[in-house]
């Protein structure tokens, strides 16, 4: 799992939240942010134009599978980019562990809610592993019939 942290412009938000919907990253958080870079922006005050160091900025935090990181980095890429000194940056980290709360769900699983193939999947490798660990040993009904 991995954690993608990426800092767009306002302006750009709309775009970026639309193409990662439609890449199928259905859950993100967002705040907004402020910092100081290259870029100056100017504002106007009653009238008045001033430049300023400050940028304000929306900083996106999505926690994806393996499987997703890239394409959710191109989609972010290919929304946010203007060209233009400002664009702003995406930053991936792994991610240990992620826990479901509601489900206690652990891993991979607690990120996405699974499809009907991928539940029975999962069902039918958890009773294939059962079936293998009780023929591995015996139990004690088996070991009764042996006496």
């Amino acid at each position: 799992m991995k954690r993608i942290e990426a800092i767009i412009r306002k302006t750009k938000f709309e775009e970026v939240k639309e193409a990662l919907l439609d890449v199928g990253i259905e859950w993100f958080s967002y705040s907004e942010v402020r910092g100081i870079g290259k870029s100056r922006q100017d504002r106007i005050y009653r009238g008045v134009l001033y430049g300023t160091d400050i940028i304000e900025r929306i900083m996106l935090t999505i926690v994806v599978r393996n499987i997703n990181v890239e394409k959710t980095v191109q989609a972010i890429l290919i929304a946010a980019q203007t060209g233009e000194v400002g664009d702003g940056r995406i930053f991936v980290s792994p991610v240990d562990e992620s826990y479901r709360i509601r489900t206690g769900e652990r891993g991979d699983v607690s990120l996405y809610n699974p499809t009907p193939e991928e539940v029975l999947a999962e069902v039918t490798n958890a009773a294939a592993d059962q079936d293998a660990s009780e023929n591995e040993t015996p139990s004690k009904n088996k070991l009764k019939l042996f006496r």
